[in-house]
């Protein structure tokens, strides 16, 4: 079942899982592909004394009661291209954060793939 920007805006501060299930971190905000208006990525919550923002596609993405669980292990999405939690992501930086996960990117020059929501 595909993932619903209306309902995935509830769950900010839920635990995201793994496909194995192991917690990732905390859910901080949703990125939608600008050209669909779709979820494409949230933006996770990692590290104890200095936290960022993990980029991880949520396409594939299973919402249960408390949490999110995405389709890719712990280790890929906390090694992930991140930002700063009072941190924006750069357009020049997008390409970066698809590449990780194997996805295509295009989108024009002066335009953003990304937007939060």
């Amino acid at each position: 079942m595909p993932v619903r920007v209306g309902n995935i805006r509830e769950w900010s501060g839920e635990d995201v899982l793994d496909e194995a299930g192991d917690k990732i971190g905390k859910l901080e905000s949703i990125y939608v592909d600008t050209a669909s208006d779709q979820p494409a990525f949230a933006t996770v919550v990692v590290g104890v004394m200095s936290k960022k923002l993990v980029f991880v596609p949520i396409d594939d993405a299973v919402v249960g009661p408390g949490y999110v669980k995405v389709s890719y292990p712990k280790n890929r999405v906390k090694d992930a291209p991140s930002i700063e939690t009072d941190g924006e992501l750069r357009a020049e930086d997008e390409g970066d954060v698809f590449a990780h996960y194997g996805l295509t990117y295009t989108a024009a020059p002066s335009e953003r793939r990304l937007g939060r929501r």
